[in-house]
C-alpha cells in the first residue's frame, strides 16, 4: 500500500477505538462495586461494541471503495452485487448476526436503548406485586439491569468481536 496505511486508508482506526472504548469501560465496570455505576459501565461497553461494529462495516465500505457514510450490510451487498461482487466478510458477519456473539451484541445494544417491559413488577420493600409502577426510576434501577451481560461477557463477546475482525483484515486484500 503504497503511501497509506491500511488503517489510515479505510478508517480502521475508528474500529481500533471504539474496541478500546469498550475495553476501558469493561475495566471501569469491574472496578466498581456500586450497582448503578457498574449498569452504566455495562452499558457504556455494549454501547461501543456496537459502534465497533457500524465502524467496522464502514471500514468494509471503504475497503470496497464505497462512498457511503453509514453503510449496513444489506447497503454494502446490494452495491456489490451490482458490481457482481460478492463480500466473505458481509457474509460472515451476516450469519453472526443470524446466531453468534454479534446477534447477542445487537440484542443488548436494543435492551439498553429501550424500557425493558416487565411482566410484572415487584417491589423491593415489601416483595409483593405492584399492579401500576407508581416510580420510573425504582422500575429503571431494579428491573432494567436483570437483562444486563455482565462485564466478563461483554468482555468475551469484545474478545471475539476483535479476533473476528483481525481475521477478516487478514482475509481483505487490494482487488
Amino acid at each position: 500500500m503504497a503511501g497509506k496505511t491500511r488503517v489510515a486508508k479505510y478508517q480502521a482506526d475508528r474500529t481500533n477505538q471504539k474496541l478500546y472504548f469498550c475495553r476501558l469501560a469493561c475495566q471501569a465496570a469491574a472496578n466498581t462495586n456500586d450497582k448503578q455505576l457498574y449498569q452504566a459501565h455495562c452499558e457504556t461497553a455494549i454501547f461501543h461494541l456496537y459502534g465497533t461494529y457500524l465502524a467496522f462495516v464502514q471500514e468494509l465500505g471503504h475497503f470496497y471503495g464505497l462512498s457511503m457514510t453509514a453503510p449496513t450490510l444489506a447497503d454494502i451487498e446490494e452495491a456489490l452485487s451490482a458490481r457482481t461482487q460478492v463480500s466473505p466478510e458481509v457474509q460472515r458477519l451476516q450469519q453472526l448476526q443470524q446466531q453468534g456473539f454479534l446477534a447477542n451484541i445487537e440484542h443488548a445494544y436494543q435492551r439498553c436503548l429501550y424500557a425493558v417491559l416487565p411482566d410484572n413488577v415487584i417491589d423491593e420493600k415489601t416483595g409483593s406485586e405492584i399492579k401500576e409502577v407508581p416510580d420510573l426510576i425504582v422500575n429503571v434501577v431494579t428491573l432494567s439491569n436483570q437483562w444486563l451481560p455482565d462485564e466478563a461477557t461483554i468482555r468475551e463477546w469484545r474478545q471475539q468481536f476483535a479476533e473476528l475482525i483481525e481475521q477478516l483484515r487478514a482475509g481483505m486484500v487490494e482487488f
